[in-house]
């Protein structure tokens, strides 16, 4: 049976945009899932004049509709722009304005940022942007409270991504938001993504590349990830990945941007996340099965990560939804 769609997510493709960050959009809302098996976005692009060179001159997109597609867009997506610092057209930061004008949830990936910020719509708002512009995004526009070393912000109806890779993290997270844990991790495995990262950890800076590649943490997190229900300790971990405490610190912020408590505690809000999902109504075994411990710091953990509690959280993903 065809799906309906329930969702309109529009990616306004400006001149010298990048392929790659049009191509994570088309890939996480414009691609058919029938084996969801519920309704999925209904997608398009557009640009401000019928052909619109791609970054570099890579290839000329033509064949996408005009500025008023965006007009029709629940979420209007603004990928990067080779020179941020010179504003976009009179008629893209309209086209920006009238969606924020009429409540459409805006997303900018890397220095989109930028295109949001020239239209006003951060004004007093959260955002972020790529690591290399910050500098400057925070000297331009200074009425934008910026996070400069994050990968994404959700400050609610406007989410911005601060890279090209983070964009795919931004992008699950908001299918997360919109479809739940349990389908946003389908998504991932789709992708043979090894599960999004979230918002706060910190932007890859450049550094130093060690003489001596460290070896991967996957078989460390593939163990942890089969025991949530026990109390694993970063000691815990350490000891299964062969390595002191204050190695295992230094590897997850090598490799994962974060600290392994912090990825221990994510991964049991996800873990929970699917138990409600699936079912489960007693908040006490959800906490148990997860590694969370008790009801309370359940409620506490899954505000935290996702901004609802549990009874929210099963009205919008549990199976009646």
């Amino acid at each position: 049976m065809p799906q309906e769609f329930s969702h309109r997510v529009v990616v306004l493709v400006d001149e010298g945009s990048n392929p790659f960050e049009m191509g994570v959009a088309t890939e996480l809302f414009g691609l058919r899932r029938p084996e969801l098996d519920r309704p999925w976005y209904d997608f398009a692009l557009c640009a401000p004049r019928p052909q619109i060179a791609m970054h570099l001159g890579m290839f000329t997109l033509s064949g996408v509709g005009g500025l008023d597609v965006a007009d029709t867009a629940d979420t209007l997506i603004v990928p990067n722009r080779p020179d941020p610092l010179a504003p976009p057209s009179p008629a893209v930061l309209a086209a920006v304005r009238r969606a924020a004008d009429r409540g459409a949830r805006l997303v900018s990936f890397c220095t989109g940022a930028f295109t949001l910020a020239f239209a006003g719509v951060l004004d007093g708002r959260r955002a972020t942007t790529h690591w290399r512009w910050v500098d400057d995004f925070a000297a331009r526009f200074r009425e934008v409270d910026l996070e400069p070393d994050v990968l994404f912000v959700d400050d609610g109806g406007i989410l911005t991504a601060a890279g090209s890779a983070a964009a795919l993290d931004l992008g699950l997270h908001l299918i997360h938001r919109d479809h739940g844990a349990e389908i946003a991790n389908a998504v991932s495995r789709r992708l043979v993504f090894t599960g999004h990262r979230d918002g706060g950890q910190q932007q890859f800076v450049e550094r130093p590349v060690p003489p001596v590649p460290d070896s991967s943490l996957a078989p460390v997190l593939t163990w942890a990830r089969a025991r949530l229900d026990r109390p694993l300790t970063v000691t815990d971990l350490a000891a299964r990945a062969t390595v002191s405490p204050a190695t295992l610190h230094r590897k997850f912020r090598a490799e994962l941007g974060t600290t392994p408590l912090a990825w221990l505690t994510a991964e049991r809000v996800t873990l929970a996340c699917r138990l409600i999902e699936r079912g489960e109504l007693r908040l006490d075994r959800v906490a148990e099965a997860s590694g969370l411990g008790t009801a309370a710091n359940l409620r506490l953990q899954l505000r935290r990560h996702t901004g609802l509690n549990p009874s929210a959280y099963r009205r919008r993903f549990g199976p009646a939804a």
